[in-house]
């Protein structure tokens, strides 16, 4: 059993590629009769978490893989830490700014992902689908999300989690924008790439995809 998730939309935005893509990636995966749920989470620090808990509480799946935007990217981003800070430089949905708080008071200072990460880079690599491993999600709401997820998987070690960043949809920039974005389908077929390698690798590979920065 397989969990997706995406943002609702943000701001002044009318979708969220992350949710269109995870919608899509479920539609994908039960299509091969992968038993999979799609849920949309709300760009809120607090109640995102929740949302999530909630849901893996009542699927009980194997693997839960969360997506958001990482607008300016042009790549799908596996994130490979998250760390336990929420440092919002601009609101949430809901007008929340945190600044220097904890997601999880006295938690762990970061948890890495549980997900392959490396075989789903080559995996994606082999699909032809522009992909890397990222060194940090930020501290925004979707690495409030990230956090939550691998606190609440600490006690599930039978479920493997983790969070991929996506770009920009084509759609959502000005005709010509030099800024990099890529189709909703390429997103949707990589997350479903993801999903199905983190299904059926009981073990990460050795290969490079660190940072010199």
């Amino acid at each position: 059993m397989i969990l997706l998730t995406g943002f609702e939309p943000f701001g002044e935005d009318d979708a969220n590629p992350s949710w269109l893509a995870a919608r899509r990636a479920a539609e994908l995966l039960g299509a091969e009769g992968i038993a999979v749920e799609a849920v949309q989470l709300p760009c809120v620090f607090g109640e995102s978490g929740t949302v999530l808990t909630d849901a893996i509480a009542s699927l009980n799946p194997d693997v839960v893989l969360c997506a958001g935007l990482a607008g300016g990217r042009g790549r799908i981003s596996l994130e490979r830490v998250a760390i336990n800070c929420d440092d919002a430089r601009i609101p949430d949905n809901k007008g929340q700014r945190p600044i220097d708080e904890e997601v999880i008071p006295g938690g762990p200072a970061a948890y890495f992902s549980s997900l392959p990460i490396k075989a789903a880079l080559r995996a994606l690599q082999i699909a032809g689908i522009k992909g890397e491993v990222s060194q940090s999600a930020g501290t925004y709401v979707c690495n409030h999300v990230f956090y939550a997820l691998m606190h609440g998987l600490a006690s599930k070690p039978g479920t493997r989690g983790g969070f991929v960043h996506v770009p920009y949809s084509p759609e959502q920039l000005p005709e010509g924008s030099p800024t990099p974005s890529m189709p909703l389908e390429s997103m949707a077929e990589g997350l479903a790439v993801i999903a199905r390698t983190a299904l059926h690798t009981p073990a990460d590979v050795k290969m490079s995809a660190g940072g010199i920065r």
